[in-house]
């Protein structure tokens, strides 16, 4: 669950959605960022479906009892984790291999800086998986693949700065993530800056100073606002599961 906080409420976006949106304005990327058009279905599917593990856990967010909120994306539980990472992986793998290699290493460099047991067998197991899938791809390039998996990680930098700050916050208010801008991916090779400089230029616009799309786009992100007051009252399942959807369109823009 990717969370955002007020006084009275908790702003609650299913990790899913997320993903989904990211794969709905990665579609416009300028056809040549993904190098080889073989693998250009596999790649937008690995960003629509890379968070899918997380499907069931989002419909029934669980409580934080020591912060007093619901657990997000950030500070949810470690083992736990890895059940919803590895299930996420499995389902992607049954319908595109190269995509569910792109959804393990996105995983994979989430979980291994921990030194515990659990996650050097997850680790284990994942590059058990990979070699296996590799092993079985006609032609697979190491390289080719490292700048899709680039595409991965920029889609969904640039979906959490969406997610993650209030809609049209001036920059001092920016997710300290993006503060910097989003990471350039290795895929961007015509771009020599680090990073790709975002902002909202109101509540229902984002700029980009480098554009790599091609033609402006305008995104749906699904939602729910919470009330602190009913989950007192009700539990967070409870009231979660009874508040209605709101939905926002967002416009993706070069300034």
């Amino acid at each position: 669950m990717i969370i955002r906080e007020t006084d009275q409420t908790f702003i609650l976006i299913e990790q899913h959605e997320h993903a989904r949106m990211s794969a709905e304005f990665m579609r416009y990327l300028k056809p040549h960022y993904f190098i080889n058009e073989t693998y250009t279905d596999s790649v937008l599917f690995a960003i629509e479906q890379h968070d899918c593990g997380w499907k069931l856990f989002d419909r029934q967010p669980f409580w934080n009892d020591k912060k007093q909120a619901p657990y997000s994306f950030i500070d949810f539980p470690l083992l736990p984790k890895l059940v919803l990472y590895k299930q996420g992986i499995d389902q992607v793998e049954r319908k595109d291999p190269y995509a569910a290699l792109l959804c393990s290493e996105h995983y994979t460099r989430f979980v291994k800086k921990h030194d515990v047991d659990e996650v050097k067998q997850y680790v284990k197991t994942e590059h058990v998986r990979f070699k296996r899938i590799v092993d079985r791809l006609p032609n697979f390039n190491k390289d080719l693949f490292t700048m899709h998996y680039s595409l991965l990680q920029f889609a969904d930098n640039l979906s959490l700065f969406i997610c993650l700050s209030e809609p049209g916050a001036t920059q001092e208010h920016i997710h300290p993530f993006f503060r910097s801008g989003i990471p350039t991916p290795s895929a961007f090779q015509d771009l020599s800056e680090k990073h790709i400089q975002v902002e909202w230029q109101n509540n229902h616009t984002i700029v980009l100073r480098k554009f790599p799309f091609t033609q402006p786009i305008q995104v749906t992100l699904s939602y729910k606002v919470v009330l602190k007051s009913d989950i007192a009252m009700n539990g967070l399942i409870e009231t979660y599961v009874k508040t209605p959807n709101k939905t926002l369109d967002i416009n993706i823009q070069s300034i």
